[in-house]
């Protein structure tokens, strides 16, 4: 084995020694990204890429289902726009990237690079909105962002990132509530279906929302580690945006209104739930669904005469019915299969001369490393089967460590307690005071992760205060 195969087979640390190394090493070994230049930003390799290009395909084919068109809006923001709206730009000054030079001349305005585009939509809805029937305005713009992130880690929090940013004007709140639920509902389907990964659906509290919203929905996943991530949200807007930008429309009364507006989105960070949540100690796993190679073909002792040809016949017949690809490479049938491994592929297919003799192939499946002999007649009836099991096996597999590390404290010393000795979810009632939310981030380092769409009452008193109970809310540790 050269030199080049042994680096890339090197070890993978393992989750249970140190998570964080874990990911990294998983994230480099399975040639997700490269770090750039700049601290805190990325190069999204191929492979990488490919997954995210699923991901963002699957979820602009959902986007214009529900009517939804494109756009493209700058990538700068004149600072006074920004100021436009003070909440918002609170919310946003700290990870505010400023240009500040344009070639050797200094600009007379401060100019931000985009954390986000709710002021520029703003902008133009407030020149293109005149009548109600020029409502709904349903937009969705693919980009970059940029906001300068303390720490940074690659796909969880980088200073430049890829995702979508959902933005609508409606003429009624009633209206825009409703977006903001079928977009919640647009991502979770994504999240669970396509990535097998199963979220907890609810409303962020006053002091987690969106800066400017007045409220936010999530979807909240659990990683292996126990720890929580928000994987996507949608916010409720109000007319506050419209009402700073002077958004307004003539009702069929001839009435002057205030548009109501949502905004919603998802990033390459749930590349990262991805990773944190089917992950092994062998590498990544990806489920069948989101997989830009759903089964690779691996061809053993292929020097042999008619090992190759065979290889590509089954590739040929199979590629119409699921994402295959063959290794042809002369590396040896072990440094093949770890790459496939390591890569996640959900099914790997072997082929070699005894399999030829015996009219058969080898499937192997990634979830469990299964093997199962299947005849070479029927691969394309039984390999789509597969592909359906493994799908399943994750999100339940998945579904199974969410109930496990999904706990109940009705008082704090049951709180830390189940914190330190099952880190998750911990479901806990809550007054609604911040200043109980607050206590409890700083006494356990845990946060509100959303209040949940189905509530229960499990005690009638705060976890924090004792005082009487609002809410059931889920606090986690969090990335």
């Amino acid at each position: 084995m050269g030199k080049k195969n042994k680096d890339f087979v090197e070890k993978i640390t393992a989750m249970e020694e140190d998570f964080a190394q874990w990911y990294t090493d998983v994230v480099k070994q399975a040639e997700l990204v490269e770090y750039g230049q700049v601290r805190g930003t990325m190069i999204i390799k191929p492979y990488g890429y490919a997954i995210w290009e699923n991901i963002k395909d699957e979820l602009d084919k959902k986007f214009k289902e529900t009517g939804h068109s494109n756009v493209s809006f700058p990538l700068f923001i004149p600072e006074s726009l920004l100021q436009k709206e003070k909440d918002h730009v609170e919310g946003f000054a700290p990870e505010v990237a400023w240009v500040t030079h344009g070639g050797d001349e200094e600009l007379a305005e401060r100019i931000a690079v985009r954390p986000t585009s709710e002021v520029l939509f703003c902008e133009y809805y407030s020149k293109n909105i005149h009548s109600y029937r020029d409502l709904p305005k349903l937009y969705n713009q693919w980009g970059n962002v940029v906001r300068w992130e303390k720490t940074t880690r690659p796909f969880l929090r980088t200073s430049e990132f890829h995702w979508q940013e959902g933005h609508t004007a409606h003429a009624t709140s009633e209206d825009a509530a409703e977006e903001t639920e079928r977009m919640l509902g647009i991502y979770a389907d994504l999240v669970e279906s396509y990535l097998a990964i199963p979220v907890v659906q609810g409303r962020k509290t006053e002091s987690e929302k969106f800066a400017g919203a007045n409220y936010t929905l999530t979807i909240e996943a659990l990683m292996h580690d126990g720890r929580a991530l928000q994987s996507g949200t949608s916010h409720h807007f109000g007319s506050g945006f419209a009402e700073a930008f002077d958004i307004t429309y003539l009702d069929k009364e001839g009435k002057s209104q205030y548009v109501h507006q949502t905004s919603w989105g998802l990033s390459t960070r749930i590349m990262g739930a991805l990773i944190m949540v089917h992950g092994d100690n062998r590498g990544l796993v990806i489920p069948p669904n989101i997989a830009p190679t759903q089964a690779k073909i691996v061809p053993i002792a292929q020097h042999k005469e008619g090992v190759l040809d065979k290889a590509y016949e089954l590739r040929d017949r199979l590629k119409n019915i699921v994402r295959v690809d063959i290794d042809p490479s002369d590396k040896t049938p072990g440094w093949k299969f770890n790459e496939t491994e390591i890569k996640g592929i959900p099914v790997r297919i072997e082929l070699g001369p005894k399999d030829i003799e015996k009219d058969q192939v080898v499937l192997v499946r990634r979830d469990t490393g299964e093997k199962e002999f299947v005849a070479l007649n029927g691969v394309e009836e039984r390999l789509p089967a597969l592909l359906e099991e493994v799908q399943q096996n994750l999100f339940n597999k998945a579904k199974s460590h969410l109930e496990e590390k999904t706990s109940v404290a009705a008082n704090m010393d049951e709180f830390k307690k189940t914190l330190e000795e099952n880190t998750g979810f911990i479901k806990a009632m809550w007054c609604g005071r911040e200043e109980c939310e607050e206590k409890i981030k700083e006494e356990t380092t845990a946060t509100s992760r959303c209040i949940p769409f189905e509530q229960e009452k499990i005690s009638d008193t705060c976890v924090c205060c004792g005082k009487e109970a609002k809410e059931l809310v889920y606090w986690a540790k969090a990335y």
